[in-house]
């Protein structure tokens, strides 16, 4: 079984914009996904609305995607693949980041996610 973490923020969790409830799993884009490729596939949401990829949020704590990524990979090892849904809050005025930072902010998520010491996935050539 191959086993894929959905790393992200509100998109990924299923945030409902028409009454801030949770769209069920099976709507959801991980949901979907997982019903796609079937058995053989394991899809793993770890979603949290308002996350960032390195960012702290001055009114929602615990946002930080980089604070949390390695320990997840970890729990999840081993994980085959990563997607990465995150970006948009990084942009939030409370944030205040630039595309550009946010960009790198998602380079320093994939160098988590690339190095074996934290269960993620190591390079290959």
């Amino acid at each position: 079984m191959k086993t894929i973490l959905c790393y992200g923020d509100s998109i990924t969790w299923g945030y409902n914009p028409n009454d801030g409830t949770r769209f069920d799993y099976s709507e959801t884009w991980p949901g979907v996904l997982q019903d796609s490729l079937g058995k053989e596939y394991r899809v793993i949401t770890e979603a949290l609305a308002g996350r960032t990829t390195c960012w702290e949020q001055p009114y929602a704590p615990y946002r930080n995607g980089r604070d949390y990524l390695p320990m997840l990979l970890e729990s999840h090892s081993p994980v085959d693949l990563v997607i990465l849904m995150l970006g948009v809050n990084d942009l939030m005025k409370t944030v205040g980041k630039t595309a550009d930072e946010s960009a790198w902010g998602l380079l320093s998520l994939v160098r988590i996610i690339q190095s074996p010491v934290f269960g993620g996935m190591p390079r290959k050539y």
